[in-house]
């Protein structure tokens, strides 16, 4: 069996959706499957850094298009880049040899699902599977790039709508996500499979003590907010809530690299002396660095509720800290943690109300390592790699099987436990 997995980014680039594509496609060909990914050759955080054309990792067969050195955090390099991998992939479904059983396709760069019609109509046997980690336009026009009722939006909803009808199988991050698809009247077959954590240790990760003075000193509570930030996130709040705690031995630190960085430093007062930033810490030493905090930070900005769901929630359920959640109560991830007892959201004018949560949290040393066991079990119960994997693989042997014509549940049954006994 044969796939084909188009991403802008694969391993070793060290983005995390590129590296959530990469080990789905290593997971397929751990089962036995042919596997080739479609990337480019350019770093995503370093546009000069240029990868080998082909390569191996895994079992997976990487084919690198060349692709212009183009800023990806400038508007108008980010569209020629999108144009450019996006034309490349289509070109792909025009040549007779390339006839994989099934394809997989991002969102990045943006739009890429708008090569479905193309595969769809030049090979009508193969699968075609859409990952959603964003909308588009609903994120462009969440960031004012777009207006919401304007021709172009209207156009690009019209595109979304054909090349969502395309796909054989959407494949959604979460409930929020989920919703704001059925928006389209394109209605192919949906799942919900939210993005894992790139470090899943077997416990719950306790803390480094010299990693945690280095950060929080002597601080009676430390809060962490590590990753990207950027568009999609905001910060108000959370400063809010470290004046409110300043005088309470609560630190609030940001591990942070994006293109708001300079604007979140510029929004820390001189008094803000609970408030701190740190150097990015490298992929080998990011679950030493969310281990030393209490809790950890996600954060999301309400206009983008449903057009994209936080990765960082995952991350630090698997290490077993509870997060804080900066953002709309009809985000998933909100869901999850009021459904499941995480922590706590913090959304516009509810910083006093949160503070007031948290002090009794702290208070309750016991309360604290139950919050960390819990999140570390229902993150392996609910969000692990082993349990996105499980919905995966069932989904495209079924995809498989009806391309290959199966008609009776016997033969049907006999496939799912050979598929599952690999």
């Amino acid at each position: 069996m044969k796939a084909f997995v188009f991403f802008h980014y694969f391993y070793p680039d060290d983005e995390t959706a590129s590296l959530l594509f990469s080990e789905l496609a290593a997971g397929l060909a751990e089962r036995g499957w042919d596997v080739t990914a479609f990337t480019c050759n350019r770093g995503c955080r370093q546009e000069s850094r240029e990868y080998p054309a082909r390569g191996l990792w895994r079992g997976v067969k990487i084919v690198r298009t060349w692709r212009p050195p183009l800023r990806q955090a400038s508007i108008i390099g980010r569209l020629l880049n999108a144009g450019w991998m996006i034309s490349r992939w289509a070109l792909l479904a025009f040549r007779p040899a390339n006839d994989p059983d099934l394809i997989i396709v991002g969102t990045d760069p943006i739009f890429s699902v708008a090569i479905a019609p193309i595969w769809r109509t030049l090979k009508p046997q193969t699968k075609i599977i859409h990952w959603c980690f964003d909308l588009y336009p609903e994120a462009a026009c969440a960031d004012g790039l777009l207006e919401r009722e304007g021709r172009l939006a209207k156009f690009l909803r019209a595109l979304a709508n054909k090349s969502y009808a395309a796909c054989d199988l959407l494949v959604d991050l979460g409930p929020c996500m989920r919703e704001a698809l059925s928006a389209y009247s394109a209605t192919p077959k949906r799942l919900t499979v939210p993005p894992w954590a790139l470090e899943e240790p077997p416990a719950v990760l306790p803390t480094p003590l010299e990693e945690r003075e280095s950060i929080f000193g002597r601080a009676r509570l430390g809060l962490l907010y590590s990753g990207n930030f950027g568009r999609a996130h905001s910060y108000d709040d959370i400063l809010e809530l470290a004046r409110l705690m300043r005088a309470e031995g609560v630190c609030v630190a940001f591990s942070v690299r994006g293109n708001r960085v300079e604007e979140l430093r510029g929004a820390v007062r001189s008094d803000d002396h609970n408030v701190q930033f740190l150097p990015f810490a490298p992929l080998d030493q990011m679950g030493k660095r969310l281990a030393s905090a209490d809790i950890l930070i996600v954060s999301l900005r309400e206009e983008l509720t449903g057009a994209v769901v936080p990765s960082k929630f995952f991350g630090a359920l698997a290490i077993g800290r509870p997060v804080l959640f900066c953002g709309s109560h009809r985000s998933a991830v909100a869901h999850w943690v009021k459904q499941f007892n995480l922590g706590w959201v913090l959304s516009p004018g509810c910083a006093a109300e949160v503070a007031r949560e948290i002090r009794a949290f702290v208070a309750d040393p016991k309360e604290m390592e139950n919050m960390r066991q819990r999140c570390h079990r229902v993150y392996r119960e609910h969000f692990s790699k082993q349990a996105a994997s499980n919905k995966w693989y069932t989904a495209l042997s079924e995809l498989v099987q009806g391309s290959f014509g199966f008609e009776c549940d016997e033969e049907k049954t006999a496939l799912k436990r050979d598929w599952h006994s690999r």
